[in-house]
């Protein structure tokens, strides 16, 4: 048990992997893991699409901002939030599959995270890297097209798996405190626990990047959602079947 919390709580991103390539056999019994993860209402709503090809994931690399890993991974995974299965088993019974409800797309896209959670943690338990492609939303619909994706079906991120090439140690989090809480949510302008994690996370990118990089969380949550975050997403969506009503 001790062996299990250690890992859950030893994760952190890979970027750098060698040449050696995962097995056929170890792809198949990380996805069987994601298969064991739960699913709301026994949806299943999650297709994973492995990419092997080389153009294909030089690709995916190139809408994901130039991610080298996306194409030298050891192998490259697209999670699918995939509600096409269930419109197919409803009209195999006479049903009338009814697109666009904001729940359905809701129990797909968690039921994808669910999943691929899963993989990753079975990925680390054989002693892979793992890191999440969430920046194949920089341009879904070419994903989409690459991977002939049909209607009620999108691209929720990849993830890349691999042997580690490289040996970093996992990034601080907020505070337990900070995120659990008793009975209510508690003082909502509270910024004590937030102030003391810039503190830890300055001083972990400082360590890591030999003084290269000085930031906090604080500053990247105001570059993060500060702004607009991939507005194409809401018309990507409905044009594909989830309209949100």
């Amino acid at each position: 048990m001790h062996d299990v919390l250690d890992l859950l709580k030893s994760h952190r991103s890979i970027r750098k992997f060698t040449a050696q390539p995962v097995a056929d056999e170890w792809i198949e019994r990380i996805v069987a893991c994601g298969q064991a993860a739960a699913t709301s209402s026994n949806l299943q709503a999650t297709t994973v699409i492995r990419v092997r090809d080389g153009a294909r994931r030089a690709r995916i690399a190139e809408v994901a901002g130039g991610q080298d890993y996306v194409a030298s991974a050891g192998a490259f995974l697209v999670f699918c939030a995939d509600l096409h299965r269930a419109r197919l088993a409803c009209e195999l019974r006479g049903g009338s599959f009814c697109p666009g409800m904001t729940e359905h797309f809701i129990l797909a896209t968690v039921d994808a995270a669910l999943f691929a959670q899963n993989c990753a943690v079975a990925a680390e338990s054989l002693g892979l890297g793992i890191c999440y492609i969430g920046a194949v939303r920089n341009d879904p619909q070419a994903v989409a097209d690459l991977l002939e994706l049909p209607e009620s079906v999108y691209p929720v991120f990849g993830m890349c798996l691999g042997f580690p090439d490289q040996d970093p140690g996992p990034k601080p989090r907020l505070a337990l405190e900070v995120v659990l809480r008793e009975e209510t949510y508690g003082d909502p302008d509270a910024v004590d626990g937030i102030e003391a994690y810039d503190l830890r996370l300055r001083e972990y990118y400082r360590t890591r990047t030999g003084g290269r990089k000085d930031s906090t969380w604080s500053e990247e949550m105001k570059a993060l959602v500060g702004r607009e975050a991939r507005p194409h997403m809401r018309g990507f969506l409905a044009g594909r079947g989830f309209a949100m009503r």
